[in-house]
């Protein structure tokens, strides 16, 4: 049977990318953000774009209560939309960080609650959690964003456990730097908050770093999550992109200590 899948933050980056990959090849796939206006182009692929706005519970419910309607289930969800804010602990106000945990965290979360009853009858899901090497690890300017995604990386290994019984799969995707709209929103959010502030050296090397020209193609990533859906048994987490492997491989060996020496060294200069 063909497996019905919905993808947030369909309309530009990984999202994007990842809904056209999934619908040619074979999957029958919704592609929902906020701004439909911007998915139009994905009805070439036979996508459906569906609007989704995931701070706000009337357009979860209606956005799912949708595809139960037309698909019958969503077999699987790729819960991708999400964006990095950036700027220093003691300059990022508590409205924007906690939008940043609304819209990475809580949306993602409340979309899954809304999936799992079906998933559970049908006894098969899969539940795709887009996190970030930066759930891993922790730039400075980038707390309230490190923030959420640490906090869907444990949220995924709770999930995960949970749901097992069920012939649910829960899989983290990691990526590391890839082409998208991610550092222009960044970059925006960090001259709105620490572009003027003591911390302006920071962010001014932040901002050259998040402009990294050698990041791959979010295809890279859309080939991972089609990966990861057709496993037998998925791994717990797949990474890809720029310096992914060697940024995870790093946590995983050296001491905090000489971590923060080597993350302090990319902001010389």
């Amino acid at each position: 049977m063909i497996k019905t899948v919905l993808v947030t933050g369909a309309s530009a980056g990984i999202g994007k990318a990842t809904a056209i990959y999934l619908a040619q090849n074979g999957y029958n796939v919704y592609g929902a953000a906020r701004r439909i206006e911007k998915m139009q182009d994905l009805k070439n692929y036979g996508i459906k774009p569906i609007a989704l706005d995931v701070t706000k519970e009337e357009s979860t419910l209606a956005c799912v209560e949708q595809i139960f309607q037309e698909a019958g289930s969503i077999d699987i969800l790729v819960n991708n939309a999400g964006f990095g804010s950036s700027g220093a602990i003691e300059d990022v106000s508590m409205e924007d960080a906690r939008f940043q945990l609304e819209v990475n965290v809580f949306g993602a979360m409340r979309l899954t609650q809304l999936v799992l009853p079906k998933m559970r009858q049908n006894n098969y899901g899969k539940v795709i959690n887009v996190s970030s090497i930066g759930g891993k690890i922790a730039f400075p300017m980038a707390g309230w964003y490190h923030a959420s995604k640490f906090a869907i990386e444990a949220l995924s290994d709770s999930l995960r456990l949970e749901v097992k019984p069920f012939g649910i799969d829960v899989v983290v995707i990691e990526p590391g730097g890839i082409k998208s709209e991610w550092a222009d929103v960044a970059n925006k959010t960090l001259k709105r908050t620490s572009a003027n502030t003591i911390y302006k050296e920071m962010a001014d090397s932040l901002e050259k770093l998040n402009t990294n020209g050698n990041f791959p193609e979010p295809i890279v990533i859309a080939k991972l999550i089609k990966k990861s859906i057709e496993a037998k048994s998925p791994k717990t987490r797949y990474s890809g992109g720029f310096n992914a492997k060697q940024i995870l491989a790093a946590r995983k060996i050296v001491s905090d200590k000489i971590l923060d020496k080597i993350i302090m060294n990319q902001f010389k200069g």
